[in-house]
């Protein structure tokens, strides 16, 4: 299958694609994690994709394409996008790549505004192991430390509550759009986010009837 996940920044759909590929075999394949590798690397690419997503803008539409284009090339076991496409031109340029493999499923995690904000601004990483951790739903055990590596926990530039605003507030205006473009191809599959992981993850799988 080749499926897409929807949802605005805090929304689960990371949690929910990496739930998705184990279970199922399915690659996942991250946006945000291909940047960050990027970036670990030092590379121009990463070093650009950093200076966007401190200020809670998105990447530009030519450079995220080409390199998720190039993750799903030669992809056989199916895929499971998460965190693209981001607008609709990402979108239609998708699906001309893919030509007769369509996307299967765009599945969109909704989740209402208030509730991502409580979300997002409590997220925090550890810097060793990148094990996340959230103030209020998963805090660790010891303030600022990790449970599993006892490294230092940080808060990504882009998860303090100023950014989050601002990154809702560019989701809504540029990627909402695409759950009109995905119901009207009859793609669209939409889940209540608001719920226990577990419970949201049975729903997923027993509508996408696996």
């Amino acid at each position: 299958m080749r499926i897409i996940l929807l949802g605005a920044p805090g929304s689960g759909k990371g949690t929910q694609a990496e739930r998705l590929a184990e279970i199922t075999g399915m690659t996942h394949i991250s946006s945000g994690d291909i940047f960050r590798q990027a970036e670990k690397e030092g590379s121009e690419l990463g070093k650009l994709a950093k200076s966007y997503m401190e200020k809670g803008l998105l990447v530009p539409d030519e450079v995220v394409t080409k390199m998720v284009l190039d993750r799903i090339a030669g992809n056989e076991r199916g895929f499971i996008l998460d965190g693209f496409p981001r607008t609709i031109e990402q979108a239609e340029s998708l699906d001309k790549a893919l030509r007769e493999d369509d996307i299967d499923k765009a599945v969109y995690i909704k989740v209402s505004q208030d509730e991502l904000l409580r979300r997002l601004s409590g997220r925090w990483i550890c810097r060793q192991c990148e094990k996340p951790y959230h103030l209020t739903t998963s805090p660790p055990k010891v303030a600022g430390r990790c449970d599993v590596c006892g490294g230092q926990l940080y808060q990504r530039p882009d998860d303090t509550t100023e950014t989050a605003e601002k990154r809702l507030k560019v989701y809504f205006e540029q990627t909402a759009p695409l759950v009109d473009y995905y119901r009207k191809k009859g793609r669209l599959l939409e889940m209540d986010g608001e719920r226990q992981i577990e419970e949201v993850s049975k729903d997923l799988l027993s509508k996408l009837r696996w």
